[in-house]
């Protein structure tokens, strides 16, 4: 794939002056041949910490032998992950959002500082999918994006299990329901292997985001993490990277506002996590395209949920890939109108992948979009007194109507997830979680927690969760967070008090409360911040609001 053609590696390859830097690569193992290619970045997010990504250095290989075969060099590279199923209720899950720009820096920093020409991504657990995309689209390079795939499910008793479950069985612990043998049999059950969280969670909502989007190709990201086809893929994404490098095709070419609503579409109709509402607006920032979390308010009232995923449906990722995968998910929306032709980084558009699609007969777990799971989308973005700049609910199978009820307030997770945990929360209880917000938290916990427990209790849709914070992918319930202005900032949701009455209503977009505003704002006493000292107080320094993105870099584009 040599040619003549200026590269952005010649700056460390070509010239009597890069002797030096040519020296210190032949030291590295390269060659006169590798430096005539391209030189390509494979950037791993393998780690040992979690099943997510323990697989990810195994399917390295394959990824660098994909570059070669297109006439590429392969340059090595790791950067961090941190997980969000280990963290999950505890101090640590305040690095996991603040990862994303970790991850998404660092890629920046390789690839640029190195002069490359390049980057195929590895990733697997939920933060490492929206940094890539951004480091793609802040850096404008050729780029693909590999996910390395589901866990299988976790079996127990006849049935399936997913991490869902573990969180939900602590709740039914709390409550009496099972016991401590029976929440021990299912912990050792759940997870079997390698693979991000199975179900229609942050992570395979991301990865059949980004395939719609564009940066990565349709069926890479299918086959769960241990299935035999998985080292192709890999192979093929390689492959598919160094003809970008040839074609001179970069990430932006890619993230449009009609791949945007694509990929949005797909969240909405596929029952996917609300944090796809924040990754989204980070991506669009970087790419520097308009983008509104409106859209996806828009879309989930005119947009079907079709797949019967977890975790508000019953199956998981694996079902969806033998199925049909997410061309037969596509092809479902296509056939419908519901989505737009767009180039992607296979080289065939949207639709042609789509068109390609084949269903396995009798499968159930994707419908068609005039006999849907459900009539309308989960995802809503309201507004109202208690969230000026928008808050995001997921109902995740629940009613899309209207919710009122006494406040519950608590400042911080912990403090709720106790009273959840002593069966202090009542059905029609609207429980609110402030200062977890991105500058209050610091770093926007998720509260699947929470969430779980409250599920476990026979609760979920019975009570309302409110937060200035995140709720995980596998959360469901009637759940409304990225309460924006945050409570840190001063926004209202920083002058609730318990027993005030909170009313939702999804269908007018609106969240308030029956108080003295004034009153209140005159009374509030401002909280000293929640200082944790190194990158944590860097990022509640420079991190925008949640309506933003939760980003630490300003755009222009910003809306």
């Amino acid at each position: 794939m040599s040619d003549t053609r200026q590269k952005r590696s010649d700056a460390i390859t070509k010239g009597p002056a890069k002797a030096p830097a040519r020296a210190m690569l032949r030291a590295a193992g390269y060659d006169d041949k590798d430096f005539a290619q391209p030189m390509i970045a494979v950037v791993n997010t393998w780690s040992t910490v979690t099943p997510c990504n323990m697989h990810l250095a195994d399917l390295a290989e394959p990824v660098r032998e994909g570059v070669r075969a297109g006439g590429a060099t392969p340059i090595d590279f790791n950067t961090i992950v941190v997980s969000d199923g280990i963290t999950m209720g505890g101090e640590g899950m305040r690095a996991s959002l603040i990862s994303r720009e970790v991850i998404a820096d660092s890629i920046e920093l390789a690839v640029r500082g190195h002069s490359l020409d390049a980057a195929i991504i590895m990733v697997g657990c939920d933060k490492t999918l929206p940094a890539a995309a951004m480091a793609l689209a802040r850096m404008d390079i050729p780029g693909v994006i590999f996910y390395g795939g589901t866990i299988m499910p976790g079996r127990c008793k006849g049935r399936d299990l997913s991490i869902q479950d573990v969180f939900e069985a602590v709740g039914a612990h709390a409550s009496g329901d099972i016991s401590d043998a029976e929440l021990d049999e299912i912990e050792r059950h759940a997870c079997p292997g390698a693979g991000a969280c199975g179900g229609q969670f942050t992570a395979n909502t991301m990865a059949m985001a980004l395939t719609f989007l564009g940066l990565a190709p349709m069926g890479a990201g299918d086959p769960p993490a241990i299935d035999g086809a998985k080292a192709d893929e890999a192979e093929r994404c390689g492959k598919l990277v160094a003809d970008l490098v040839q074609r001179g095709t970069t990430a932006r070419a890619f993230v449009t506002e009609a791949s945007l609503r694509n990929a949005a579409t797909a969240v909405v109709a596929s029952g996917g996590s609300t944090n796809a509402v924040l990754h989204f607006a980070a991506i669009a920032a970087e790419a520097g395209v308009p983008f509104s979390i409106d859209l996806f308010d828009e879309l989930s009232r005119i947009t079907p949920v079709i797949t019967d995923l977890k975790p508000g449906g019953q199956f998981l990722a694996k079902d969806l890939f033998e199925a049909g995968g997410m061309a037969l998910f596509g092809k479902r929306l296509m056939d419908a109108g519901r989505l737009s032709d767009a180039p992607t980084v296979s080289g065939q558009t949207l639709f042609e992948e789509l068109s390609a699609a084949v269903e396995t007969p009798g499968q159930k777990v994707v419908r068609s979009v005039d006999a849907p799971i459900k009539k309308t989308g989960g995802l809503r973005v309201l507004y109202g007194d208690m969230a000026p700049e928008g808050a995001v609910l997921k109902t995740a199978g629940y009613s899309d109507g209207s919710f009122e009820g006494r406040a519950r307030v608590f400042d911080g997770e912990e403090a709720a997830f106790k009273a959840v945990s002593q069966n202090d929360i009542k059905e029609g209880d609207v429980v609110v979680i402030r200062y977890e917000g991105p500058k209050g938290g610091p770093g926007m916990r998720e509260m699947l927690a929470v969430t779980a427990a409250v599920a476990g209790q026979g609760l979920a849709g019975k009570v309302a969760l409110i937060t200035d914070g995140r709720f995980s992918g596998a959360s469901h319930g009637f759940v409304i967070g990225h309460v924006a202005p945050e409570a840190a900032n001063g926004g209202p949701i920083a002058l609730i008090k318990d027993g005030d009455v909170i009313r939702i209503n999804a269908e007018d977009r609106r969240i308030d409360a029956d108080i003295d505003w004034t009153a209140r704002r005159a009374a509030f006493k401002p909280r000293a911040p929640n200082r944790m000292g190194g990158a944590f107080d860097k990022y509640a320094k420079l991190v925008s609001s949640a309506s933003k993105g939760a980003v630490t870099i300003t755009h222009d584009t910003d809306q």
